[in-house]
């Protein structure tokens, strides 16, 4: 996959009557990633969508699916959401007993595997599996909602997931960061560490969507990073 910077755009934040026109935002604007957000009303308070909208999405974009599971015992879904296209497969660490099940599952489905963590979730509880991933999902909001603002310190743990990742000679795990991501605080996000950004309300709640995914690749530029 590279290191190279990706923009995923939320579709929890896209109007759902016409998911067609958020994958044309996406396509317009050059975003890399299409971000599903699963919530199951367990592990966190909201209900999102299922395996059947990513099936529906599959045959009309070639764009890379990446399927974040915020749900409880989510080796029930790595099958049927692999079956529907996903491309990357995101779990919580928080949210299963046995976490190398599950990575196991979602390889022998083919797909990339991520690993997620919550802002109160401390680094280390992901670092016996770490190696075994293709990502790490920092959550900087608590799962649940969008339109959520950064919370203080994501940051730092950026940077410390970071020289930890190259400590450990770890450095083709991607780090990806969701919550709170605006224009204004990519370039911070994307120095500390940050190769993939997760953004809802700010594309989809914008004026110009499309511009608004360009101008996150000019802020990427402007640190050296495309």
């Amino acid at each position: 996959m590279g290191s190279e910077f990706k923009l995923a755009p939320s579709i929890l934040s896209a109007d759902f009557s016409n998911l067609q026109s958020a994958l044309d935002i996406c396509e317009g604007g050059g975003a890399d990633w299409i971000h599903v957000d699963v919530m199951d009303n367990q592990f966190v308070p909201n209900l999102t969508i299922g395996p059947p909208v990513v099936k529906s999405l599959r045959p009309r974009t070639n764009k890379f699916i990446d399927v974040h599971l915020m749900v409880l015992e989510p080796e029930r879904l790595v099958e049927p959401f692999a079956r529907a296209g996903a491309d990357n497969i995101t779990f919580h660490i928080e949210a299963t007993d046995d976490p190398k099940k599950v990575i196991d599952l979602i390889r022998a489905a083919g797909k990339m595997v991520g690993v997620s963590i919550k802002p109160q979730t401390p680094l280390d509880s992901i670092f016996s599996i770490v190696d075994k991933v293709n990502l790490v999902l920092v959550m900087s909001v608590e799962p649940g909602f969008g339109g959520q603002d950064y919370l203080p310190g994501s940051t730092e743990r950026i940077v410390e997931l970071k020289r930890y990742l190259s400590n450990q000679c770890l450095d083709r795990v991607l780090i990806e960061v969701d919550g709170g991501i605006k224009l204004q605080n990519a370039e911070e996000v994307i120095s500390a560490g940050g190769n993939i950004l997760v953004a809802g309300s700010e594309v989809f709640g914008s004026d110009d969507p499309v511009a608004t995914i360009r101008e996150f690749y000019t802020r990427a530029e402007a640190v050296g990073i495309s």
